[in-house]
């Protein structure tokens, strides 16, 4: 079946012998790559719009998958059902998806693996799922059409990062590549640029762009 880079790579990363929700599934492709080619046998498939649920039926419909996959017209985690130990949620803020997690976190206490890939605000996301009480397994990096994206896997347990391990990724600094390269080298064109606009009245934000300007500079050039 046809499926984008992005979601392929997310659909790799869900646990073989999970019961995943995927949240905001749109046409329901990545529970479909799930049930077809990583043989998982069941899958739920939420989103708040009736348009993409009309193309995810008629996709699961096509694909003769419609007795593994359940789809849901839900917000978020209203989706949630019994016995989901898994869930994924791509191309959606990351600010929203932080909601989605806060505003349910009585969902969470079964939930053992969360695999995001956020459109923003990665950081963000890390702080929110490190104080839900979740540790970053694994960052993996993908290009689409030119846009890099940064796919999350978070695992119930805790552990403590520094700012400069969350900052530039406690997995991925520590991974090599032409495409970890561009990413950072991404990051740090737009702190530079910010830098040159910040007001000098934004001292604490300043102090803190450099910071991060110097965090990028290192790994570059280890």
């Amino acid at each position: 079946m046809k499926i984008n880079n992005r979601l392929k790579t997310i659909g790799d990363l869900v646990p073989l012998s999970s019961y995943p929700l995927d949240i905001g599934c749109d046409h329901a492709l990545l529970s479909i790559y799930l049930v077809k080619e990583r043989n998982i046998k069941k899958v739920i498939a939420s989103d708040n719009k009736s348009g993409p649920l009309k193309k995810a039926k008629e996709n699961i419909d096509f694909y003769k998958v419609s007795d593994r996959i359940r789809l849901i017209k839900a917000e978020g985690l209203d989706s949630y059902t019994v016995g989901i130990d898994t869930i994924t949620i791509s191309g959606m803020g990351g600010l929203n998806i932080n909601k989605i997690l806060d505003d349910n976190r009585h969902c969470l206490k079964n939930i053992s693996t969360i695999i995001l890939s956020p459109n923003n605000y990665s950081l963000a996301v890390k702080r929110k799922l490190i104080k839900l009480g979740y540790y970053i397994e694994d960052e993996v990096l993908v290009k689409e059409k030119k846009i890099i994206y940064e796919i999350l896997v978070f695992k119930k347990g805790r552990k403590y990062y520094s700012y400069k391990k969350l900052f530039l990724g406690p997995i991925l600094m520590n991974k090599k590549g032409n495409l970890s390269t561009e990413y950072y080298k991404n990051i740090l064109d737009t702190k530079k640029s910010l830098l040159k606009v910040l007001p000098k009245s934004f001292r604490n934000k300043i102090r803190l762009t450099k910071k991060e300007i110097k965090y990028l500079e290192e790994i570059l050039n280890r």
